[in-house]
């Protein structure tokens, strides 16, 4: 635990308070105090409890299942449940025994009343442990034989199911009872006096146990054969009613069987099982056993085991050699003598009194208070004491053997058996003993042994020295193997194992800090303790770095006044060693600080993390290594340096990878500690780029990593300044080239990171017209190449190019990435990173080209070329970037498009900055370039984006709106409706903008604001048409509620008006700008028939004619020859709302829809004919009266979907009866092919193309 803090002077006040509570916490009622404090759904709890006892049995099923899920709840924290036990066992008990005496133990309905009460007992068991619970059962003597009953009733009665969530109860009902014999068996009376079966068996022999004891003896045989938890509790069982006094025949008898058991051989599942309940069961009563009892068959017990144990059963079986383990440290306890060991070391003080005065003593004779004999300072008597004549018999000397075997077993539970067997047999041997014992542990960390050898004598060591039988002259041998323990991890192909092993080693520091007294202790922690926070600090697994943190803070604590030991506990604690990243450059760091930690956690991050299997971890580790420079920059110069550079060159993949990258981070952390390295130093980091190619490292496995490497080592040194050679520059520019060719995107942004500082470094203060023109034209010709991967990382180059080497061709560069920012004519040379990188690069070189404008002498050239880079912008640029929000590519990976949008809208906004920032320098000499046009355009183009189907696109479109309202520095000006704007878009940071119900109810606002309702609809149609559902409601909600305003006054009712007919109007826009592209055509059809539905439109008299209009002569064109099945479904539903309405569109409108009636897909004709019938019954003006009826029954009676032949023949029928001429109908060019000779189309060819109708269905 911590160390004792005393309160300050801020903190009296706490403490009175908490003290004060505590004070009335002792007189309140124990119930209270146990709400408040402990289980926090007692309420609940006791009133399912309470109904249970007033019924006397369970009455609601579901009463069990919530008291079951409250329980379970506190698996980890039993001890919270442990003080309302005696409430709930003791009652429920109570109605076990109760209702069995009442009902009888042959009554059908007694299982049924207990079974629901044991579920609730067996999951207090599995949460607190069955000694916490079977301390309240009743034990009167005559329950003994009630209980063997019920035993016998559900021993007798099959089991229904197997699963625990399922149970409904055998198996809780017996692991209750069995416990419950585990307590009556120990009742004090000689068991046959209290068999009354006894007297009417008058057959009985005297040579064999009681009846009762028999019954007891073959349902816990059976028991021992199951898989469940039934097999431990009849093992306690036996345990408690074999080794008592009265047990003689039966004991034998028992022992009898378990050798014909364990020496028969089987090997079955039945078998395996009744064998590990054998071993459990004899584990028990060697445990519970005197040593008179069992002595006399040890010989026998242990035959069976050391046979057992090398059988290949053993081998395939984990639990098997557990308890074999188990078994024989019992054995091996029941041979020796037991004693205390007078040598054992006892570090402890019997008063809190003398720990606290021992801290703040710093007399010679500290020591001297320990309670045992402190063997520092009496080794001589302690000799004389242990060397007493022992003799061992030779069984132990093979036990030990075989614990000592199962310390390397595989398998961790055995290795934990054998650690806690080693423990308790060395505290019953003399101190010379134990001293071999410790050998042979110590022996296990050899590094021929694999890491089951090392966690197994990690545990040892930790049991050795839990139980005092470590003495501290022990220590100065023991503490360099937990040394290297705390480091163990051995690669194994592409990972590496040793967390466990690691983790036991912490564990075995935090055993000595419990252990041992600090005056013994100092001098291990001060070794230890490096290496404790070296784990906490740096160590892979989280496991691992908590545990070593845990070790260090309990030494802290137990030890005293370690030297800033409590200032490094409150910095590495358990949340801030959560993350690794945290641990490795804060947490680390900041203990650095303290003397005695920089040079082992630098040794620590070079021998162990540079070279690690895991590629992040080398990464961090360079990076946490950098951060150590400060505290001796020469130490890192001269060593780490000195260590890394040759490493660079390593046959060993990793270590190479983690050497380059470091060795850059070390010679940055160098430079901005103002630290100039030597020129030997300077020249070997120079030359590491071109002996890395001249050793072709870039090749074969690993060469993307290295790479990437090499791009952060340059650009560390760029930053650095180091001195490299005009011909090693042009190798260095040369390597980030062809990085930036390379197809992987993390090496071309690498590339594009170190080439950006390394041409400020190097070539821009050199650089000649001709050079800067060479690098310039290189990138730029690029930009066309076939390799999309060419072109990608060429645009990002010409990005990062600074002013300098722009200068020259500065337009040129700005006009070809406008063009590549546009999507390629060559379909097969579209590339949408390529596009992407194009708009990022463009719009970085704007504010390059910005900010080198910003100097006097480029505002005051003669021939403005600032100016002229600002008209630019605003012609091109922005075009192409307003352009860009237009890519809807798409490919397998679905909308790429996507990432051209997003850039686009990040690249409008920060040109919008630029603009409006030259506007506001040179105001009033010439027109603005940031106008109001402009201004509509960049948020116009933003607000659709704001509308559209994708949460992450309508998120970030907002945040970007939402920064060019507010943003102050420089103020955007000309921005329509801003106020509007600034209303529906706040200036809040938790605005959840990616929520469709959220976001849509606002931005629908912006339709009745013509500068902004065309592109709201432009966007909103592909949501409320798409095909995803809480999209689309959400969307179509938003744009109804807007509509239908409440119109009971004449004002509101022209509102709606004005409403329908703006949003009408720019649906038109948007199917004539779209037109024949059905990205946007099918979602705005599907959109409108969603508007038809719920009636809008309808209302507008002469504007709602136009408008149907104009949507007929749309689907006209669009619907003709169409394969899109989605398509042509919106289309005639939007046709049969037009039909429905009054002249003069509905003709037009009918007419259409009857030539759907012979269109070649079957599900289209019978989609039309239901829609012509609704038609009918809502417009009786399209066909005469008196041929109404015949033509509703040839719609409704026609198959149409059958024949397409007479699906026409029927189509002529219905045209003559609308009173249309023959001539206007348009049958296709069927029957002309019959004239023609030709063979008609099959019916196959009807149902071929089915591929839309899929497509729309969202699959």
């Amino acid at each position: 635990m911590a160390a004792i803090e005393m309160p300050t002077s801020n903190e009296e006040g706490e403490v009175a308070i908490s003290a004060y509570e505590v004070e009335e916490d002792e007189h309140d009622c124990k119930e209270r105090v146990l709400h408040k404090y402990f289980l926090l759904e007692w309420k609940l709890v006791k009133s399912l409890l309470d109904e249970i006892l007033s019924n006397g049995r369970v009455v609601d099923p579901a009463s069990v299942h919530k008291i079951r899920s409250i329980m379970d709840k506190y698996q980890e924290e039993g001890q919270l449940v442990e003080p309302y036990l005696e409430s709930i066992v003791s009652p429920l008990m109570l109605i076990i025994r109760s209702r069995t005496m009442e009902l009888g133990v042959a009554s059908d309905e007694i299982l049924e009343v207990i079974k629901p009460i044991c579920i609730i007992l067996y999951t207090l068991v599995t949460v607190c442990g069955y000694k916490a619970v079977t301390k309240f059962f009743p034990h009167q003597v005559p329950d003994l034989e009630l209980a063997v009953s019920l035993l016998e009733k559900c021993h007798n009665t099959a089991s229904t199911t197997a699963l625990r969530q399922e149970s409904t109860g055998e198996m809780e009902t017996q692991c209750v009872i069995l416990l419950w014999l585990s307590i009556l068996v120990l009742v004090p009376f000689d068991i046959s006096s209290v068999d009354t079966s006894i007297a009417s068996n008058s057959l009985r022999s005297e040579d064999e146990p009681v009846p009762l004891v028999l019954k007891i003896l073959s349902f816990s045989k059976d028991y021992l054969s199951s898989a469940g938890p039934m097999r431990t509790m009849a093992g306690l069982l036996l345990s408690r009613l074999l080794t008592r006094p009265d047990m003689p025949l039966a004991f034998t008898s028992f022992l009898g069987w378990t050798h014909e058991v364990l020496s028969s051989g089987a090997d079955d599942t039945l078998s395996h099982f009744r064998l590990l309940g054998v071993l459990e069961a004899l584990a028990s009563i060697f445990k519970a056993g005197g040593r008179i009892l069992l002595i006399d068959v040890v010989p026998i017990a242990w035959n069976d085991v050391s046979l057992l144990s090398k059988s290949s059963m053993a081998s395939r079986s984990t639990l098997l050699r557990k308890f074999l383990v188990k078994l024989s440290q019992r054995i091996a306890l029941t041979c020796l003598p037991h004693r205390a060991p007078v040598w054992r070391y006892v570090g402890k003080t019997s008063s809190l009194r003398e720990n606290v005065s021992l801290t703040t003593n710093d007399g010679p004779d500290d020591s001297s208070r320990d309670v045992g004999i402190n063997p520092s300072k009496s080794e001589g008597s302690l000799r004389f004491l242990q060397d007493d004549d022992m003799e061992i018999p030779e069984i132990i000397e093979e036990i030990i053997e075989m614990l000592l075997s199962g310390l390397k077993d595989t398998d961790t539970v055995v290795r934990w058996s054998a650690a806690k067997g080693i423990g308790r047999i060395t505290s019953c041997l003399t101190s010379a003993l134990s001293d071999e014992i410790l050998s042979s542990v110590l022996e296990l960390f050899s590094p021929g042994e694999g890491d089951g050898s090392w966690h197994g004598a990690c545990l040892a060591l930790a049991e050795l020295a839990r139980r005092g039988l470590l003495l501290p002259t022990s220590l100065p041998k023991v503490v360099p193997f937990i040394a290297k323990a705390l480091h163990y991890d051995v690669r194994r192909g592409p990972h590496s194992v040793g967390s466990h092993v690691r983790d036991a080693a912490a564990y075995v520091c935090w055993a000595f800090g419990r252990a041992y007294y600090h005056s013994d202790m100092k001098c291990v922690l001060e070794k230890l303790a490096p290496h404790l926070l070296t784990v906490a600090c740096y160590d892979r697994e989280v496991n691992c770095r908590r545990a070593a943190a845990a070790a260090f803070q309990e030494n802290v604590g137990r030890q005293g006044n370690y030297l800033h030991g409590i200032d490094i506990v409150n910095s590495a604690d358990y949340f801030s060693l959560s993350s690794r990243i945290n641990s490795y450059l804060h947490v680390a760091v900041h203990i650095a600080e303290y003397d005695g930690y920089v040079y082992p956690f630098a040794e620590e991050l070079l021998d162990n993390k540079i070279g690690h299997w895991d590629k992040g971890l080398r990464e961090l580790a360079s990076e946490a290594l950098s951060a150590l420079v400060k505290y001796d920059p020469r130490y890192f110069e001269h060593f780490v340096l000195e260590k890394l550079i040759p490493s660079t060159l390593s046959s060993d993949l990793c270590l190479r990878h983690g050497a380059i990258l470091a060795a850059g981070e070390v010679a940055l952390a160098l430079h901005q500690c103002q630290y100039t390295l030597t020129t030997d130093k300077q020249k070997q980091l120079a030359g590491l780029v071109s002996a890395i190619e001249k050793a072709r490292l870039y090749r074969g496995k690993g060469g993307e990593i290295m790479r990437s490497a090499v791009s952060r080592f340059i650009e560390c040194i760029s930053l650095s300044g180091v001195a490299i050679p005009n011909k090693i520059r042009q190798s260095l520019l040369d390597t980030l080239t062809e990085n930036l060719r390379h197809p992987n995107s993390q090496i071309q942004s690498a590339a594009v990171k170190a080439l950006d500082h390394f041409v400020r470094a190097y070539l821009v203060a050199a650089s000649s017209v001709g050079t800067s023109s060479t690098i310039v034209s290189k990138y730029l010709q690029q930009l066309t190449d076939p390799n999309v991967a060419v072109r990608r990382g060429s645009a990002m180059a010409l990005g990062v190019l600074p002013y300098e080497i722009l200068a020259d061709r500065w337009k040129d560069v700005i006009l070809k990435l406008c063009k590549s920012s546009a999507i390629e004519d060559n379909p097969e040379d579209r590339d949408a990173e390529a596009r992407v990188n194009a708009v990022k690069g463009l719009v970085l070189v704007c504010k390059t080209l910005n900010q080198a404008s910003k100097l006097p002498a480029m505002l005051l050239s003669e021939q403005d070329c600032c100016l002229s880079l600002y008209h630019l912008m605003k012609n091109e640029v922005m075009t192409s970037l307003l352009r860009a929000l237009d890519d809807y590519s798409v490919d397998n990976r679905g909308d790429v498009g996507s990432w051209v949008r997003e850039a686009a809208m990040e690249g409008l906004e920060e040109c919008t900055y630029i603009l409006s920032s030259v506007d506001s320098t040179i105001k009033s000499k010439i027109l603005p370039f940031f106008d109001e046009k402009l201004a509509t355009s960049v948020i116009g183009g933003i607000v659709k984006q704001a509308v559209e189907k994708m949460d992450k696109l309508r998120e970030a479109a907002a945040k970007v709106l939402q920064r060019i309202l507010y943003n102050t520095k420089p103020f955007v000006p000309f921005i329509p409706y801003r106020e509007k704007l600034e209303k529906i878009i706040p200036d809040e940071s938790e605005t959840k903008w990616g929520v469709p119900n959220f976001s849509y109810p606002r931005f629908v606002e912006l339709l009745q604001l013509s500068s902004y309702s065309r592109f709201v609809v432009s966007g909103l149609v592909i949501s409320a048409g798409g095909l995803q559902d809480s999209l689309r409601k959400a969307s179509v909600g938003a744009l109804l509620d807007f509509l239908q305003v409440a119109d009971s006054t004449e004002v509101e009712h022209q509102k709606r008006k004005s409403r329908e007919k703006m949003l009408s109007s720019d649906i038109l826009w948007v199917l004539q700008q779209y037109k024949r592209c059905d990205r946007v055509i099918v979602p705005t059809l599907k959109t409108i028939e969603i508007l038809f539905s719920s009636k809008i439109f309808f209302d507008m008299e002469a504007d709602g004619r136009s408008f149907f209009a104009g949507v007929l002569e749309c689907l006209v064109v669009e619907l003709k020859v169409s394969k899109d099945f989605g398509k042509l479904y919106a289309g005639i539903a939007i046709l049969g709302y037009i039909a429905s309405t009054s002249e003069p569109t509905n003709i037009g409108a009918f007419k259409h829809l009857l030539t759907f009636l012979s269109h070649r897909y079957p599900k289209i004709r019978k989609a039309c004919a239901e829609q012509l019938y609704l038609v009918l019954l809502q417009n009786s003006d399209l066909v005469p009266e008196e041929k109404m009826e015949g033509a509703v029954e040839i719609i409704s009676e026609t198959c149409w979907d059958g024949d397409v032949d007479g699906a026409r023949k029927q189509l002529v029928e219905l045209w003559k009866m609308a009173g249309l001429e023959l001539g206007e109908l348009k049958l296709g060019n069927r029957a002309s092919r019959k004239t023609r000779g030709e063979k008609p189309r099959s019916n196959e060819d009807e149902d071929a193309s089915y591929s839309s109708l899929v497509e729309s269905s969202g699959f």
